[in-house]
């Protein structure tokens, strides 16, 4: 049966090692980051694991269509929502000047939309998905109306995938915390 899990955390609250951790012995990962590379502590979390265990992972950076990358694998960590959901945006919106509340919708129905797919596809697969994403929903509100727009659109994603995912987590200070599942 498939399981996809969602961690979400504020910025270094150990979400990324616990996604590490949580595959550490299993072969054929696919480690999707949407960034243009790797931090160096997971780069060095995922090799040390790999040895020890004798197993190989490959590791994609500057992922932009998570649905082209992800297919066929039996094991499969996203990472990272928010910067996904970033490049959505860029792409319905550049400016941000120009963002209106159906924008923001269409933003929103996107990204769920294509991260829906990823969970089908693990789904059909029988696969294992994590999803790493940041919490916006802690801090003051923003001052700045483009970070407004950033945290409502994201804070909304979040909540849609979270819904559909079997498992919850909350990442805090390194301890991640079962709040679904």
């Amino acid at each position: 049966m498939a399981k996809i899990v969602f961690i979400t955390g504020g910025a270094a609250s150990g979400k990324s090692r616990w996604a590490v951790s949580s595959f550490a012995s299993c072969d054929n990962v696919l480690y999707m980051v949407i960034a243009d590379k790797i931090d160096d502590d997971t780069a060095a979390r995922i090799d040390f694991n790999c040895k020890k265990n004798d197993v190989e992972w490959e590791i994609k950076t500057s992922v932009h269509n998570i649905n082209e990358v992800a297919g066929g694998r039996k094991f499969t960590i996203f990472d990272n929502l928010g910067a996904y959901t970033n490049i959505v945006i860029k792409r319905i919106c550049p400016n941000l000047d120009d963002m209106t509340d159906d924008i923001r919708r269409t933003i929103e129905r996107q990204t769920i939309s294509d991260v829906t797919e990823l969970i089908d596809m693990a789904k059909d697969g029988n696969g294992n998905l994590l999803i790493i994403s940041t919490e916006l929903g802690f801090g003051p509100l923003p001052e700045n109306q483009s970070q407004r727009w950033f945290r409502e659109i994201i804070g909304n994603v979040n909540q849609r995938i979270a819904n559909i995912s079997t498992e919850v987590y909350l990442s805090a200070s390194g301890i991640p915390f079962k709040i679904k599942g």
